[in-house]
C-alpha cells in the first residue's frame, strides 16, 4: 500500500464558534478518518492535574504525535483545532510530511458576524470540564494570517452538507495530485 495514496491529514483551523468541529466531526463520520479533538486532549491534560497553569502547546504535541502514528498506518486523520498560529500550523504539515502523508489545511470562518457571536454564546461543548471562551476573547483573539492558502469554508454563507462536498472535493483532488495544498 502506497501511504502517500492513502493516507491525509485534514487540518482544521478558525476561531472558535465558526462551524469547526461540526465540519470535523462529520467529515470524520463519514470518511471512517481518526478525529483529534484539541479541546479534549487539552482538557484531558488540564484534568490530570501533572500540569499547574498554562498548558502552552501540550495538547496540539500530543495530537500531532497521535496524527503521525495514524498517518504512518495509512489511516486518514482529521484534526479539529483553532490552529491560529503559523507555528501550530506547521507542526501539521510536518507531521504529515514525517509520515509520508499528504494534508489539506481547512480555515473555517464565519462571515456573519452576528451569527459567529449567537454561535459563541450558545454553543454546548461535549468535553466535560471545558470552559468555553467568551465573545470578548473571540474576538480579542490572537489570529495570524496564513503562510500559504488554506481552503476556506466559510459557515455563514455555505450549508455544512455544501462545505462538506467542497472539502470532500478537496481531499480526491489532493489524493489524484491535482491539487496541492501542502
Amino acid at each position: 500500500m502506497d501511504l502517500e495514496e492513502t493516507a491525509m491529514l485534514i487540518s482544521f483551523a478558525g476561531l472558535p464558534g465558526v462551524g469547526k468541529s461540526t465540519l470535523a466531526k462529520a467529515l470524520a463520520e463519514a470518511t471512517g478518518a481518526v478525529f483529534l479533538h484539541i479541546d479534549a486532549i487539552e482538557q484531558a491534560i488540564v484534568d490530570s492535574g501533572l500540569i499547574a497553569g498554562s498548558i502552552d502547546d501540550a495538547g496540539y504535541r500530543a495530537a500531532c504525535a497521535v496524527a503521525e502514528g495514524n498517518l504512518r498506518l495509512g489511516r486518514t486523520v482529521v484534526a479539529d483545532c483553532v490552529n491560529d498560529c503559523r507555528l501550530s500550523r506547521d507542526a501539521w504539515r510536518v507531521a504529515a510530511r514525517r509520515a509520508g502523508a499528504r494534508c489539506l489545511e481547512v480555515e473555517v470562518v464565519c462571515s456573519d458576524e452576528a451569527e459567529h457571536r449567537r454561535r459563541v454564546e450558545t454553543r454546548i461543548t461535549d468535553t466535560p470540564g471545558l470552559v468555553k471562551p467568551t465573545w470578548a476573547e473571540v474576538r480579542t483573539r490572537a489570529y495570524e494570517l496564513w503562510d500559504i492558502a488554506p481552503l476556506v469554508v466559510d459557515t455563514a454563507t455555505e450549508g455544512a452538507e455544501a462545505s462538506l462536498a467542497r472539502i470532500r472535493a478537496a481531499m480526491d483532488q489532493i489524493s489524484t495530485g491535482r491539487l496541492e495544498n501542502t
